[in-house]
């Protein structure tokens, strides 16, 4: 069975001192509907056209923190009027459901191209670089993230050659305990027990977003003699790339649970060149596209 064709989902156990003072990890709020729909379509109109919170909030008989959480709401996330808006809640110290499948190919995308900031008030980035000719691609790492953390509005920017694919949330460091100060590659990497078990569940996923990001499938060729005369064969060939010998044999070690034949090109860079394994991770992950 394809792994993108249902939603697999799986609840992560909270140590108990990271759930204290967190009602249980209960955080979904509601939004009350007090003003009319009439009333919210004015001010974010006059908000859209200028005019300050202040005023506004004067203008329409409510408090600036009501005109303030409308425009975030409803103009910069995009909720829509008088539907419950679910708070993103983390899988690891709120309680929250984590989708299984999407968490463990994200994961691969950030080990391979992507890195986490941190900003302000305790809210981190993660950013995912890709090239800008999978135009796929790209969309799929937006549709990753909504995937793993609910309701949230990646957004995109365009640099020379590539975009970078942005969410932010105070808890990608909880999801992703790899983020620490310097390169991946420059300091030892370690995966916790939750995010081994996950990617023994959906290793194929996972060998998706390594792959997607830091390899390619290309075409080799070999010359053979037969009766007498030289010929030319050319066949496909996966290549994985990464400087870190961490994150290397997690690729590695996926690799053999699913059994796929592999080599060491170099030390940092491995390759599927068997014509049977070749069709398997085709089969698998698909074609960069």
């Amino acid at each position: 069975m394809d792994p993108d064709s249902g939603t697999h989902q799986r609840r992560l156990n909270c140590p108990p001192q990271d759930v204290a003072g967190r009602n249980g990890g209960q955080q979904a709020a509601g939004i009350a509907r007090i003003r009319s729909d009439a009333t919210v379509a004015n001010a974010l109109r006059d908000s859209g056209l200028g005019m300050s919170d202040a005023a506004n909030a004067a203008k329409h008989g409510v408090a600036i923190k009501t005109i303030r959480r409308w425009r975030r709401l409803y103009q910069r996330q995009g909720v829509p009027r008088g539907q419950v808006h679910l708070q993103a809640t983390c899988p690891r110290c709120g309680g929250g459901v984590l989708d299984g499948s999407a968490y463990v190919e994200l994961l691969g995308w950030y080990l391979g191209d992507g890195h986490i900031t941190p900003g302000r008030r305790g809210v981190y980035a993660l950013h995912v670089v890709n090239d800008v000719k999978y135009v796929q691609l790209n969309a799929r790492i937006q549709v990753l993230m909504r995937r793993v953390k609910l309701n949230s509005r990646p957004h995109a920017r365009f640099r020379p050659g590539c975009v970078v694919t942005t969410v932010s949330w105070k808890h990608w460091p909880c999801l992703f305990p790899q983020h620490g100060p310097g390169r991946k590659h420059e300091r030892e990497l370690t995966l916790e027990c939750w995010q081994k078990e996950l990617i023994e569940r959906y290793p194929a996923d996972f060998l998706r977003g390594l792959f997607h990001s830091d390899g390619c499938r290309a075409k080799n060729w070999a010359t053979r003699t037969v009766a007498g005369e030289r010929k030319r064969y050319d066949y496909p060939r996966w290549h994985f790339s990464n400087n870190s010998k961490d994150i290397m044999r997690w690729c590695q070690e996926t690799l053999d649970l699913l059994e796929i034949p592999w080599r060491q090109s170099s030390w940092k860079t491995l390759s599927v060149s068997t014509k049977a394994g070749v069709a398997r991770l085709d089969g698998l992950i698909g074609l960069k596209n």
